[in-house]
Formats: structure tokens, C-alpha cells, sequence
């Protein structure tokens, strides 16, 4: 699908699915790339939700309503709280640049409500490593080794490297359910052969997964306590309600100041689509 207006770069989106809303709290899951093109996202708001930027290749600049302005490169993290209301852009830096990453959302719990909109860069993130495997770990904790970065709900999100002919054993935690994503290579993932593309549902109840790989490569890990609260998640909001999506909607729309404003656009910024006739509804399983 496209992202981004007239000169759209196209995105995979993996998450969420008919019939798999979420991974713990995991609710959205779009790849981008490997491909020369450019990502320019002018301002936009969200709600309710974490937004995670996973770059393999290419610089994005992030600026928001909080007043930060970073570019994030391959193995860097930017972490956005979205809470009650934030606002921000993304563009790549150079012209069509080789662009390859991820972007994600977690969502938060109540809504967001009484967690307080923040950002946070992390340019080094800890690494941990088992027989014929080795992870960056992005959110959460992998076998005993935790990321500095915020969240609210139990989770995990890791980066895992296999070598060309290793086969690894990687430790997770039952009462999670997980998924996997294929960055670049082909494996064999319990049981199931898989390739970039398509999202590997794991489900619950396992405490350890089996990889292997021909050829070597990088999988996106997610994990997280099941998420048991309802979403209603339309454009980039996500709340509880119809009536939730309708307010936050009419605030965007007219200028409301707790979304603040994202300097360096000449108040230029992505305008709501109008709300479908119908009733918004929450996701869930089928």
C-alpha cells in the first residue's frame, strides 16, 4: 500500500490481519524497502499508541510536536509516545536514497490516558547471544538482557542474526505469544519454512525457538503478554470506542492544542480522512 501522498513509497503491512489483530501489544506492522525511493510524511498526529522505527538501510528524520529533530540510522531506535495526543514527521534524508526498515505501534494501555506524550532515541541498544545466534534487543527483555527503552506492557521486540548453515535455539517465555518477521534471507522457523514477505504466527505456550538458515540473515522477533483490552484503531488513532475516534479526529481537525505543532513544515500537515458511514468497531480475533 501507499505511504505518503503523490510520490508514495509502498509499504507491506503485515499487522494487523483479519484474523490477528495483535501479537501482545503489538497492533501494526509495516515493512518498507529495500528499495531507492523517498518517505516524505509530512505532520500527522497519533493517539493511544507507541510508534517503533526500525531502519536496516537509509536516514529518516523524525521531528514532532515535542520539539525533537533526530535522524535515526540503521541500528537505532526512535520510541514515540503518542499518550493523549502527539504529532510528527518523517522524511529520508538524500535524494532516493536505499531505504529499508520497519515501522511498528504498540499499543498503550486506557488509551493512553494518564501516560504523558515523550520521544526517546536510542542509539546503542544491548546485544545477547546463545549458540549459532545473536540479537539486538529492541523493547522489552530476551533472555535476561533488557532494553533501555520505555513501555508499558510486557513485550519484546528483537533483531535476531543467523550466519549462513547455523541453526540456533532461542529462548522465549511461555506465557508470551509471538511472532516473526523475515528482514532479509530464508529459514526455517519452527517447523515452517519462511521468507521476507508474510508474518509467522507463533501463538503461546512456547518456551524456545528453533531457526536454522541455508543462507543467513535477520528476523524481527515480537512478543508480549496477550493484549486483553479491545482497540478500535482508524487511521492513526487508536481508542476503545467509535465515540474515542470521532473526538480525536475533530480535534486534529480543528487545531487542538494537545497535539501541538511540528516545526519546519510551514503548517503544512496530512488532514483526517472523513470517518466511514458506519460504526468503527473493535478488532478482533477471528
Amino acid at each position: 500500500m501507499p505511504l505518503g501522498g503523490v510520490r508514495a513509497m509502498r509499504v507491506s503491512r503485515t499487522l494487523p490481519q483479519r484474523e490477528l489483530p495483535t501479537v501482545g501489544a503489538w497492533c501494526f506492522l509495516d515493512r518498507f524497502g529495500p528499495e531507492p525511493t523517498d518517505m516524505r510524511v509530512l505532520p500527522h498526529p497519533h493517539t493511544g499508541l507507541q510508534t517503533v522505527t526500525w531502519p536496516v538501510a537509509g536516514e529518516i528524520r523524525h521531528r514532532d510536536s515535542l520539539g525533537s529533530d533526530v535522524v535515526v540510522r540503521p541500528s537505532q531506535l526512535n520510541l514515540m509516545t503518542a499518550g493523549p495526543g502527539i504529532a510528527h514527521s518523517e522524511f529520508s534524508l538524500g535524494d532516493r536514497p536505499v531505504l529499508h526498515g520497519l515501522q511498528l505501534w504498540v499499543a498503550l494501555p486506557d488509551s493512553g490516558n494518564g501516560i504523558a506524550p515523550g520521544f526517546e532515541q536510542h542509539a546503542a541498544l544491548p546485544r545477547v547471544s546463545g549458540e549459532g545466534w545473536s540479537a539486538t534487543v529492541v523493547l522489552g527483555d530476551l533472555d535476561g538482557t533488557a532494553s533501555p527503552a520505555t513501555v508499558f506492557t510486557p513485550i519484546l521486540g528483537a533483531q535476531l542474526e543467523l550466519d549462513a548453515g547455523a541453526e540456533a535455539t532461542v529462548p522465549l517465555r511461555k506465557e508470551f505469544e509471538h511472532a516473526l518477521l523475515v528482514i532479509d534471507g530464508e529459514f526455517e522457523a519452527a517447523g515452517t519454512r519462511v521468507r521476507p514477505g508474510p508474518l509467522l504466527h507463533l501463538g503461546t505456550g512456547r518456551g524456545e525457538l528453533r531457526l536454522s538458515s541455508a543462507t543467513g540473515g535477520r528476523v524481527f522477533l515480537l512478543g508480549g503478554a496477550p493484549f486483553e483490552e479491545d482497540l478500535v484503531m482508524w487511521w492513526n488513532f487508536i481508542g476503545r470506542s467509535h465515540e474515542d475516534i470521532v473526538e480525536v479526529r475533530e480535534a486534529w481537525e480543528s487545531h487542538d492544542a494537545r497535539f501541538g505543532s511540528v516545526e519546519g513544515h510551514g503548517g503544512e500537515r496530512i488532514p483526517a480522512p472523513p470517518i466511514p458511514p458506519l460504526r468503527l468497531t473493535p478488532r478482533r480475533r477471528g
